[in-house]
């Protein structure tokens, strides 16, 4: 192959296999989620207030089921809002 082929082919082999995150609640096991704690859960929403999807945040299944429900919980307590600073 020629050098522009190998940069040509380079380029569009480094979108394939990106690198793996690691959901930020396995790698640190002492961070607990809390729908107290709405600094952590806010990271974790959109601006239009819609629960970011695993593929967005690298949360593992677990943790995004766990994340969803405390999220859920903090809206139902008042401590969240259920819409996004956009639509109020």
């Amino acid at each position: 192959l020629k050098e522009y082929q190998m940069a040509e082919r380079n380029y569009y082999e480094r979108d394939r296999y990106p690198q793996d995150r690691q959901c930020r609640f396995c790698g640190n096991p002492k961070m607990k989620i809390d729908y107290k704690d709405t600094e952590t859960l806010n990271r974790f929403i959109s601006d239009h207030g819609k629960i970011r999807s695993r593929r967005q945040t690298g949360t593992c299944a677990k943790h995004q089921r766990e994340l969803a429900r405390e999220i859920k919980r903090s809206r139902h307590l008042a401590l969240l809002p259920f819409t996004g600073e956009s639509l109020r």
